[in-house]
């Protein structure tokens, strides 16, 4: 299992992130998109970085907008696994 990262630890990542906060025990960002289209075909280009990392997100779609947050369900917080996977996420268009 993925170890917890401590709350110094969890800031000083975030704060590389540009557009990533965290919300508790999660790490949240939220994309906007030109339409409901363009947003599902970014939704499209998670899937294969999620599986490849074994890591899947958390996707919430509202029409032109789509919600991401990431945590580590089994470790019960955040971890290194989720702020590399959102480093990821940040590079896809």
């Amino acid at each position: 299992m993925a170890q917890l990262l401590t709350d110094a630890e969890i800031q000083s990542q975030v704060s590389r992130l540009s557009g990533w906060t965290v919300e508790g025990s999660k790490l949240h960002t939220t994309r906007s998109f030109k339409d409901f289209i363009a947003a599902m075909e970014f939704v499209k280009k998670l899937v294969e970085p999620a599986e490849s990392s074994g890591h899947h997100p958390d996707i919430g779609i509202s029409y032109n907008k789509v919600n991401i947050t990431l945590t580590t369900h089994d470790a019960g917080g955040l971890t290194q696994k989720d702020f590399d996977l959102a480093e990821v996420i940040s590079q896809i268009n």
